[in-house]
């Protein structure tokens, strides 16, 4: 019998061995601050020059802007397009747009994409980039790269070897520590109609960047978000909470609601995956916020490779822009606010699992190289056919070393509809706060916020 359990155990061990990567060879992390950046871009130009060598990102404020301010003005505001793309000359550029911008400039008349000159803006904290090196060798991924563990806070894989540590990459990223900003959420139905569909008040923590010598465990939680919900009337007074941890397979989403008829909080663990998002009318799911957040477990997840792609990027005219109805024209965003630069994008494509269930069969994400933001997506149905399409709109926060996709959105190429969501332009923009207390991260907190 103990010969039996001794066998037994050995064969346990070479699973969870076997389920478990760490770290790069010493040749190629050597490559991490000479050929590469700390983090894995690539420092040089492209082959033509559009794409201009990594100098070390955006780290000076343009005249204009006023000093502790969360208003960020556009330090490329004078640039004219380079080029503009639409139904005419779309198929010209196909292969550097993702499927959903082709499907848009050939649907419709009214939509194009205005290129500008690309400026490689993002800067991290130093800090942040030291532990990015280190854990090219150090970080370890569980679980068929499901989970996490021994990451320092900063870049997990700067150099991957697979789609979920990309994916991991861009979970993890660096996007401050404590967030807040009120925003709102707009849809616009297939007429064309805009609707507000909430206003709230977000906070969104990363605790992992709280302490940056602290190794990440299984265990920790990487990520947590509270909603307080202002508006419509129809929705005052509600107010979610979601928290993920960095082992999702022994940790899975823990996630309350209040709701002001019920008058109590109560576990929400639906809040997740392909459940349909209320505030955007049916045009996405729980998981498209952000372009994707939540566990990889239902996806099978391939390394496409890195390919040069136009793409929206430093969008401060759309993220500070304070009247949301000059954004939300019928079919499309509006193109005047839509900055698109030519970029290097990891691309990371995640193939439903066998017996597993989501609305989505594919999904295809493009990773930014400087900052591993999703700048968009692309998801298929059951049938293979393009669905829905996801974008976010990155601008580097130069004040404070940060890039920030606080807005984002997604097409409902079907439904014929859009949502955008995080337009903070009409609240004073997006701040960066002191950590709130452990009791205003407790699920209690939610119901003393949410009385009408």
């Amino acid at each position: 019998m103990k010969f039996a359990q001794t066998l037994l155990a050995a064969f346990l061990a070479m699973i969870v061995t076997a389920q478990a990567h760490a770290g790069v060879p010493a040749q190629d992390a050597a490559k991490l601050g000479s050929s590469l950046t700390l983090v894995g871009a690539e420092k040089a130009a492209n082959a033509d020059g559009s794409i201009p060598a990594y100098a070390g990102g955006l780290t000076t404020a343009p005249a204009s802007f006023k000093a502790g301010d969360s208003m960020r003005p556009d330090p490329f505001a004078g640039e004219k397009p380079l080029l503009v793309i639409n139904g005419k000359n779309v198929d010209q550029y196909k292969g550097m747009l993702t499927a959903t911008t082709v499907e848009l400039a050939k649907r419709f008349e009214s939509f194009r994409v205005d290129v500008y000159p690309t400026h490689r803006t993002v800067t991290l904290p130093q800090a942040v980039l030291d532990n990015s090196l280190k854990n090219a060798s150090g970080a370890k991924s569980l679980e068929g790269g499901l989970a996490i563990d021994n990451v320092l806070p900063g870049v997990p894989f700067p150099i991957p070897q697979s789609g979920s540590e990309a994916m991991w990459n861009f979970l993890l990223r660096y996007q401050g520590v404590n967030i807040t900003s009120k925003y709102d959420s707009w849809n616009v139905d297939s007429a064309g109609v805009p609707s507000l569909a909430t206003t709230g008040q977000a906070f969104i923590s990363y605790p992992i960047y709280e302490n940056l010598s602290q190794p990440i465990s299984s265990a920790d939680v990487y990520y947590q978000m509270k909603l307080y919900y202002t508006g419509p009337a129809r929705r005052a007074g509600e107010s979610i909470m979601l928290k993920d941890a960095a082992n999702p397979l022994e940790q899975p989403r823990r996630a309350w609601q209040y709701l002001p008829g019920q008058r109590r909080v109560k576990l929400a663990p639906n809040l997740a995956y392909d459940t349909p998002n209320p505030g955007t009318a049916g045009a996405g799911t729980y998981d498209d916020v952000f372009v994707f957040n939540g566990a990889l477990d239902r996806y099978d997840w391939k390394l496409v490779g890195k390919q040069e792609m136009i793409v929206p990027y430093n969008t401060y005219k759309l993220t500070y822009a304070q009247d949301p109805k000059t954004l939300t024209t019928p079919n499309h965003l509006a193109p005047d606010f839509v900055r698109w630069e030519k970029h290097r994008v990891w691309v990371v494509e995640g193939n439903l699992k066998v017996g597993a269930r989501h609305v989505y069969q594919k999904r295809r994400f493009y990773l930014d190289e400087d900052s591993w933001a999703a700048l968009a997506s692309d998801q298929y149905d059951a049938r293979g056919q393009l669905y829905r399409g996801s974008f976010a709109f990155l601008s580097q926060s130069y004040d404070k070393q940060v890039p920030d996709t606080t807005p984002f959105m997604i097409y409902d190429l079907v439904g014929g509809s859009y949502n955008i969501n995080g337009v903070v332009g009409p609240y004073g923009g997006i701040r960066y706060i002191e950590s709130l207390s452990k009791a205003q991260w407790s699920p209690e907190s939610l119901a003393g916020a949410g009385i009408r």
